[in-house]
This record gives C-alpha cells, structure tokens and sequence, in this order.
C-alpha cells in the first residue's frame, strides 16, 4: 500500500480504480456528497448524496455508511466534473478531530481538515476530473451558516417558501416534499422529520393518492379526562406526529389546528418552523395562553372541559369551501354520546361536501357513535373512518400513518370519481 498525506489546497492524481472508499473520521457530524456540473452546482437535489438520500440516481455515489461515501469514477455520468464530500454539525466544527482517508486499491490518501473553528459545515475534499484524469483535492472549506447554507452553495433547493404543489397529472411520480423550516431544524430532528415525511409518502403512494393536495385540520380533544396525555406529553407528540401529514398533502405545508371541550378554539397553524413554540404555548388543559402566536385565549372560558362534539364539527364544515379535499384528524378520548342524531346528520349531510372525518380514539375508553360509522346509512360516500388506540406512543409511525391516511386515500379516489372533489 502506497500512502499520500494532503494538506489543506494540495491535490493528487487519483488512480483509475473503482469504487473509492472515503472514509471519514469525527464525532457528531452528518457525511454528505453533491454530484457537480462543470458549474459546481447539482443538477437537481438528486445529486445530493445524505441520510435520506442514500445514493445518486446512477448509483455512482453511495452513503456506504454513516461515515462512509463510495464512489465508482466509471459510473459517474459525463456532465458530472466533480464529487465534493462534506459534513454537517449541529456545533462548531473546530472543536472536531476530522480527517478524511481516501482508499483506491493499493494506495491510500489522507487529508486532514485544517483551518475550521467556527464553521458548521465544510467540504472536507474534491473529486474532480482535470483533462481526463480524476484528481482529489484537500479542501476544509467551511460555512458558518451550517447545512442549509452548505447545500445551497452547491444549488439544492431549500426554499424559504415552500416548493410550490405540483399538479395533480403532473408527469412522473410525486416526490417527498421540502417545506419551510426544516434547514433550520438540527440534524437529528431532520433525520426523525425525513423518516416520518417518508413514511407518510408511502402510504400516499400506495394508495395512488401522492401529490395530491388537501387541507388538514387537526382535531384535539381538551376536556378534563384527556389530563394524563396532556401530562404525559403524549398530546404533544401526537402533533410532531401529524405535522408530517401536512407537509406532504397541504400546499403551504402547514397543519390547521382547534382543540374542542364544550366550546372550542381555532389556533394558529403549526408548521416544521413553529412547531416547539406551538406546543409549549397551546398544548395545556387550563389556563390562558397565546404567547407571541396569537391573542390571549382563555381556555377555561372559551373552550371549557366537557365534551360537545357538535359545536367544534359544525364550526369545521362551515369553514370549507369549494371542492378542494379536506382532511380532519380528530383526535379524542370519549365522548359523542350527547347530540347523537345531530352528530349523525352532520356527517351524513358533510359526505357531498369534500371533507373526510378520520376519527382516533385514544386508550380504552367508550367512543360512542363513532363505532358505528361504518354501518351508517343514507350518505353518498363514505366519508368517515375510525380506529381506537390504547397506547399510540407504541404505535409506529408506519403504522400510524397508515391507520391514518389509508381510509382517507381510499375516499379521495371516490370522491374525485363522483366529483365531490377536484
């Protein structure tokens, strides 16, 4: 084995072996890799190579593992002049130890980053084709800014709006949607959002319903007996949980919010952004809040502690127009025993509108007329769906999110037959 030490602006020849094994060393860092045109830009966000992301679209360029990037030179397609290979922290990368050691059959190349302090993400080096032969650079280029800067420099798209709803017959399959705020996020609470917005994708694909767009609302249940979720942080989490949904269905990637008892209150949106400010300042069972979100809200006046159904249903279909879907996830731990044939009516009169009721019912408990939805009569479509849960924090994502979309993919097929939505 041959060994060749780079320093920080050297280059070397790299022999015409495939693939190259990059390895790099340093604790508390995300590897990535950006396929560049003669430009130094991706071509799409395909070329970047990340935890979600694992491989190139020719496979040319493979996150091996969490510390590793292959590379096979031959398959890298011709408009691809450069592989630069990178790393992200949620701190400063000058407080790291990080060294990347380049493996190309019987030679090795080692390139020590040099020069980082305050930087929180670098290309540590550059692959690159000079006159037909590959070279590799030591680079320890740093942004300060940290992965959103990084990967824009290098053209991936990480808009400050969301990417714009494509159409409903638009040619290929639907991808997995960037919205707002989540360059800022860290990088684990990116992995656990990419994993959940992945897993929402699926069941949306299987059920041939991906890139279409709806409105959700979500639904909580605020009355006194919900006090041991609310305690338990479980509320909270339900909402990281259903944020997902709304970033893959809704056109600004926002998920509309109310919590009912007697009465009930509409909440500002929660989105990818807001959402650890969202939480702290509204998910409570009394008290007054509304923090820098919104005005004062009086929980105990306006939205009270006992279970009425049918003021917060009725307020939800008043608030749609049109026929573009809505989705409502309704999220409650009893209750719907009082105004039962109003409740009834309400849903059976709501079933030529484009809204469907998905309905979660949370521990062991008597949910009333929602168990019979199945069996109600008298509606067009069947526009409502139900499932109970004893522990939904033992859920798993993939099979929360199908119990919740499945139904409502199946009624958007439906209702865009019948017309109900378009």
């Amino acid at each position: 084995m041959t060994s060749t030490t780079l320093t920080r602006g050297q280059n070397t020849d790299l022999p015409a072996v495939a693939p190259l094994r990059i390895e790099l060393s340093g604790t508390g860092v995300d590897v990535l890799a950006f396929q560049l045109g003669a430009d130094r830009r991706v071509r799409s966000d395909a070329d970047l190579v990340f935890f979600n992301q694992p491989r190139s679209p020719e496979g040319a360029v493979v996150l091996a593992g969490p510390s590793t990037v292959t590379v096979d030179l031959a398959a890298l397609p011709d408009d691809i002049e450069r592989v630069a290979v990178a790393v992200a922290a949620e701190s400063d990368l000058g407080a790291v130890a990080l060294t990347t050691t380049v493996t190309a059959g019987t030679s090795v190349i080692v390139a020590p980053a040099e020069g980082l302090s305050t930087e929180r993400a670098a290309v540590l080096v550059e692959i690159y084709r000079r006159n037909g032969v590959w070279k590799i650079r030591s680079e320890s280029a740093g942004w300060d800014a940290g992965f959103a800067a990084l990967v824009r420099e290098h053209g991936v798209v990480v808009d400050e709006e969301p990417q714009a709803a494509p159409a409903a017959n638009s040619v290929g399959a639907p991808t997995i949607r960037m919205v707002k705020g989540e360059e800022k996020l860290s990088l684990e609470k990116r992995k656990v959002l990419n994993l959940r917005k992945e897993a929402v994708h699926k069941v949306l694909l299987t059920k041939g319903v991906a890139g279409v767009r709806a409105r959700v609302i979500l639904v909580i249940d605020k009355t006194l007996s919900m006090r041991p979720l609310f305690d338990q942080g479980t509320v909270r989490r339900v909402v990281e949980r259903m944020i997902p949904v709304a970033t893959q269905l809704d056109d600004d990637g926002s998920l509309e919010t109310y919590l009912y008892g007697s009465g009930y209150a509409k909440l500002p949106d929660v989105t990818v952004e807001n959402a650890e400010e969202w939480t702290d300042t509204f998910i409570h069972l009394t008290g007054v809040h509304g923090g820098r979100l919104s005005p004062p809200i009086d929980y105990g006046r306006v939205i009270g502690g006992y279970n009425k159904e049918l003021p917060i249903m009725t307020a939800v279909v008043d608030d749609v127009a049109g026929t573009s879907p809505v989705l409502v996830l309704f999220f409650t731990d009893g209750g719907f025993h009082s105004k039962v044939p109003a409740i009834r009516k309400l849903i059976t009169d709501a079933a030529s509108r484009p809204i469907f009721w998905q309905f979660i019912g949370l521990g062991r408990n008597n949910f009333g007329v929602l168990t019979q939805l199945d069996t109600m009569t008298g509606r067009v479509i069947d526009n409502a769906g139900f499932f109970p849960i004893d522990d939904v924090d033992a859920h798993s994502d993939e099979e929360l999110y199908k119990d919740v979309l499945s139904e409502f993919g199946s009624w958007l097929t439906e209702a865009g037959r019948l017309g109900i939505v378009r």
